[in-house]
């Protein structure tokens, strides 16, 4: 559950940045107040989009009623890495975003085309839709029919939060200020797509896609018990085994290393742009 309002919570703030933004450039801009109807045109668009791709994972499921365990196994996998990809994403893009939106604005307001407001916001709702979308279905499918209606009161718990503090953080604040909350929710979605991981090979493990090569490789339960309340928590949003197999655990340290080596290149790419800016300077 703890999963659900997470996910739900920074996909919501990332749609509402894009979209603030945008609402934001067109109120206090001169003659560009036509735009806003394009710009909730294409909420609307983004919305519908992400409703009609939950709508055909539902109708996949129907149809795949022999291979539920491999279907629910792929979109585990594909939650995990749309997760890794939009941390990967905001990295590269988080810091000139607000700078390449206003610009693609100030070109539409010169052709009075508006069609680019529609697009740019259909396409931020939808991708953030249905990158929520996919981890709910891979989080719901694994989760008991007894739970479903307090998954579904999490997911709204976590849009709620999502308002909430994007009004926060739009007004200033010297304890949260955007760079800050990108950097601390990074981390815990890093964190989220490692249990993924954990997760889909245990899954492709029971499906005997992958051996265990060991079974238990240590045994943390008189510890932490990963079935407990806490353990369990700290399991759903880490990763965390008390008895993993040694594939787990390949698979949990391969996923970091190669989270590592995409961050470092993204880091070093986002850096040559303004070393080669600076030199011309």
């Amino acid at each position: 559950m703890e999963q659900v309002i997470f996910v739900m919570w920074r996909e919501s703030v990332e749609a509402l940045l894009v979209v603030g933004i945008l609402h934001s450039w067109l109120s206090r801009t001169p003659g560009a107040e036509s735009g806003r109807r394009w710009l909730w045109g294409g909420v609307v668009a983004g919305l519908l989009l992400a409703g009609l791709l939950g709508a055909g994972i539902y109708s996949a499921q129907e149809l795949l009623t022999n291979w539920q365990d491999q279907f629910q196994t792929a979109m585990v996998l594909v939650a995990a890495a749309l997760i890794a990809q939009m941390v990967l994403w905001m990295r590269a893009h988080g810091r000139t975003l607000k700078r390449d939106l206003e610009q693609g604005l100030s070109r539409n307001l010169e052709h009075q085309n508006w069609w680019g407001v529609a697009v740019l916001a259909a396409l931020a709702i939808a991708r953030e839709g249905s990158e929520a979308v996919v981890f709910l279905y891979g989080t719901l499918a694994a989760a008991p029919a007894s739970d479903l209606p307090l998954m579904g009161l999490a997911a709204l718990g976590g849009l709620l939060a999502a308002l909430a503090t994007f009004w926060l953080l739009q007004l200033g604040s010297k304890v949260m200020t955007w760079p800050r909350f990108f950097r601390i929710t990074e981390i815990l979605l890093l964190l989220l797509a490692a249990s993924l991981v954990v997760t889909g090979v245990e899954k492709m493990q029971a499906l005997e896609w992958l051996p265990p090569l060991i079974d238990g490789v240590w045994n943390s339960s008189w510890l932490l018990p990963d079935m407990g309340r806490v353990g369990g928590l700290v399991a759903g949003l880490t990763g965390y085994r008390a008895q993993p197999s040694l594939m787990t655990v390949l698979a949990f340290v391969g996923y970091w290393l190669l989270m590592a080596w995409l961050m470092r290149r993204g880091s070093r790419q986002a850096a040559a742009p303004q070393t080669a800016h600076a030199s011309r300077a």
